[in-house]
């Protein structure tokens, strides 16, 4: 189940977290903004209501909420980080066409294999890229 933005102020409380009203609004974009969006777009887009903002501020309260475990960092691409509030072990799509990041359903632990069994495992992804359906349908009437 999806946490509310509620929920995640309350986990902040909880947390002793600082609830600054530009962290707030950071953490606020991405409870409503469930497109995994990178710290570029949560800057441009929060910097219309808050012009103080600075992009420091964006990665260090990332940072911050990722420690806490509110918000997961998912890095299909080397040079792109996108941020995902699900934070339960679920797959991402990324289409190459229109970059669209899309969540699936998939039980990572049982894709764990016994030799791992003795290893401490911090970090579980499972990426997928390619086509998205609606970048496939534009090529076929292209081609």
């Amino acid at each position: 189940m999806d946490p509310t933005f509620e929920d995640l102020r309350q986990e902040l409380k909880t947390k002793n977290i600082g609830l600054s009203h530009q962290r707030l609004k950071v953490l606020e974009y991405l409870a409503q903004n469930r497109c995994h969006p990178t710290v570029d777009q949560i800057y441009t887009e929060l910097q219309k209501d808050i012009p103080t903002l600075s992009k420091t501020t964006v990665y260090n309260t990332l940072r911050i909420l990722a420690e806490a475990g509110l918000v997961k960092v998912i890095s299909i691409e080397d040079k792109e980080c996108r941020f995902d509030i699900d934070t339960e072990d679920h797959g991402h799509f990324k289409c190459e066409s229109c970059g669209t990041i899309f969540d699936f359903p998939v039980d990572i632990d049982s894709l764990i294999p016994e030799e791992l069994s003795n290893f401490k495992i911090n970090d579980k992804n499972v990426y997928f890229k390619g086509l998205c359906p609606g970048c496939l349908s534009n090529k076929k009437e292209i081609n």
